[in-house]
């Protein structure tokens, strides 16, 4: 049996060894150490998220992931806080940021809220007021209407729409009080209610509408989104009526 060199034998099992340390020190695995996707053992560090959690490289399938996902919207109180923080009118991004949630996962969660909201039961023969305030949505070019309608003696909304600044839209207010009976409706001076509220419902008095007006003021302070004067506005009708709902009727 021929003999090898034993200089050359050294030399080649120092250089394995020293290969292998070496590929020993970069293959960093999680703490897991098994790929979610694929099971593979094959994993190496791959930076950080922006939450600063390590991810990791699998060189098997190729994917990216982090050993432990924390999901802040399973919370069991989320809901309660994003009432909460709406009512008092952070804005989308705000309100996802102090719940260090996604936005994207906060206008969901806006509408399923919304969503389950029941209609407020409207008792019959009461005093109403109905006004409107003007707003935009997505640019100050496009302008739209928020019209709802005060019980006088609970100082509750019945009922509301967002729509473009037409009959239809108050309309729609106004057909709810109607179906109820409403024993006086007042209003202020604009002259499309003349042709929609019946005339021995209708009133129009130096003070009819102070509740009301009132109850604007409330609705501009707390909600950003209806400021005059803002940079703050809705990119879209389903989210301000979700707000509305939501501050209106919880």
């Amino acid at each position: 049996m021929e003999q090898g060199n034993p200089a050359l034998s050294i030399f080649e099992c120092f250089k394995s060894f020293k290969m292998e340390k070496s590929k020993r020190s970069c293959f960093k695995v999680s703490d897991t150490g098994i790929c979610p996707h694929c099971k593979g053992k094959e994993l190496v560090k791959n930076g950080f998220t922006k939450n600063k959690k390590q991810q990791y490289y699998c060189k098997s399938c190729t994917k990216r992931f982090i050993d432990y996902y924390t999901y802040k919207a399973y919370q069991p109180n989320l809901n309660r806080q994003i009432v909460v923080l709406t009512k008092e009118g952070l804005g989308i991004r705000s309100t996802a940021r102090v719940l260090q949630i996604s936005a994207t996962t906060l206008l969901k969660r806006i509408l399923s809220i919304a969503g389950s909201i029941p209609r407020p039961v409207i008792s019959k023969g009461k005093v109403y007021e109905v006004d409107e305030l003007r707003t935009f949505i997505g640019s100050k070019k496009r302008l739209v209407w928020v019209a709802y309608a005060l019980e006088r003696k609970s100082k509750k909304v019945v009922s509301f729409y967002v729509g473009a600044r037409t009959n239809k839209t108050l309309r729609i207010v106004l057909k709810s009080l109607q179906l109820s009976e409403a024993k006086r409706i007042y209003t202020d001076g604009l002259p499309n209610y003349l042709y929609i509220i019946e005339r021995k419902l209708h009133k129009v008095t130096r003070f009819g509408t102070n509740h009301i007006e009132r109850f604007n003021l409330n609705l501009r302070t707390h909600l950003k989104r209806l400021n005059g004067r803002t940079i703050c506005f809705s990119r879209n009708l389903s989210i301000i009526s979700a707000v509305l709902k939501i501050y209106f009727w919880m």
